[in-house]
């Protein structure tokens, strides 16, 4: 029977290796869109890097409402699945320091520094989302 995880449980569980999000956006025409994201947890708050003129960034400016799916797509099954609202950030420094972090976790602390300088440029947004709202089970399928 699935269980439902507690925060630290949850916090726990998105913080572990290198599983992607999978965020949804409001498009213009009140549609959803679903891209991976790779992300890190801050506090109460969601932080991950986009592109200013993306689909995500174009349709945050716009519309800051978000949901993100983190998953275990093995058996027993567990996911987590999160609400908020996005703050979009254009501070260099704010937005080349996550970028380095979120780096670190996906491809290595060797490679950090690179992920930061990469992504820390003018055009690029650190998204950070206060979450409002959050669903998260494990042993679905015990």
């Amino acid at each position: 029977m699935a269980q439902k995880m507690t925060d630290e449980q949850w916090r726990s569980f998105l913080s572990h290796g290198t599983r992607t999000g999978k965020l949804s956006t409001v498009r213009a025409d009140g549609s959803p869109h679903v891209a991976p994201i790779w992300f890190l947890l801050d506090g109460d708050d969601l932080v991950f890097n986009t592109g200013k003129d993306t689909v995500k960034g174009r349709n945050l400016a716009r519309d800051g409402r978000v949901a993100l799916c983190v998953d275990d797509d093995r058996p027993p099954f567990a996911f987590v699945v999160l609400q908020g609202n996005a703050e979009l950030v254009e501070d260099l420094d704010q937005v080349r320091h996550w970028a380095a972090r979120i780096g670190a976790r996906y491809m290595g602390e060797d490679r950090a520094e690179e992920f930061g300088a990469r992504n820390g440029v003018p055009g690029e947004l650190l998204v950070r989302v206060r979450i409002s709202k959050v669903l998260a089970y494990d042993a679905v399928a015990d």
